[in-house]
């Protein structure tokens, strides 16, 4: 009896035509463990910065307009009634209320007194991450017109004038402050380093 070739039919189904492939365990190597953590990780920085930025400009973005608006509406009536916008304390825009605004909330109240001869109302939240403040001037006189609403275009215009300015500090860096602007002129929000 001789062995049957491997052109024999019947040498596929023989033991001799079996090949045994050892079986691979279930599972995943070390090697492909380390580069999905190291993906995850890639993702994880890249995708985590974004996600902070885009919270603190949620908190100022639902925040500074609902205080412009009193604002805004608070000085039109003081003006309607009196032919002036009041000032707010010093006309400086360093001089915001709450006095320094931070990463975390702070209370509104109790307002300062310029804020109470306008009888200030607001629609917003009792505790506030940026501190607001706004100027006015007269026609044709820049004299009161701060550094931020410069670095934002404003002139002094034909007419008596106010500007409203907000000024933030929701990532804790004091070396870049985000400032919310606007005005008698335009009432459209200007944002200046929106979310720092």
């Amino acid at each position: 009896m001789t062995s049957p070739s491997p052109a024999d039919p019947l040498y596929a189904g023989s033991v001799l035509g079996r090949q045994r492939v050892p079986k691979r365990e279930a599972g995943f190597t070390l090697v492909e463990m380390l580069v999905v953590v190291a993906l995850v990780a890639i993702l994880a920085a890249v995708a985590l910065p974004m996600f902070l930025a885009e919270s603190r400009k949620a908190k100022s973005s639902t925040e500074v307009p609902a205080y412009f608006s009193d604002l805004h509406s608070r000085l039109l009536q003081a003006f309607g009634e009196t032919g002036t916008y009041p000032p707010d304390g010093d006309q400086s825009e360093a001089t915001t209320w709450p006095l320094a605004p931070g990463q975390t909330t702070q209370p509104i109240y109790p307002w300062p007194a310029s804020w109470d001869t306008l009888r200030m109302s607001h629609s917003g939240e009792n505790d506030v991450y940026c501190g607001y403040t706004w100027i006015t001037g007269l026609a044709n006189d820049a004299t009161n017109i701060g550094p931020v609403a410069t670095a934002l275009g404003f002139t002094a215009p034909t007419t008596d004038w106010y500007y409203l300015l907000a000024h933030c500090d929701l990532d804790g860096d004091p070396a870049v402050d985000s400032y919310y602007f606007s005005s008698s002129v335009d009432p459209t929000i200007l944002k200046q380093n929106e979310g720092n």
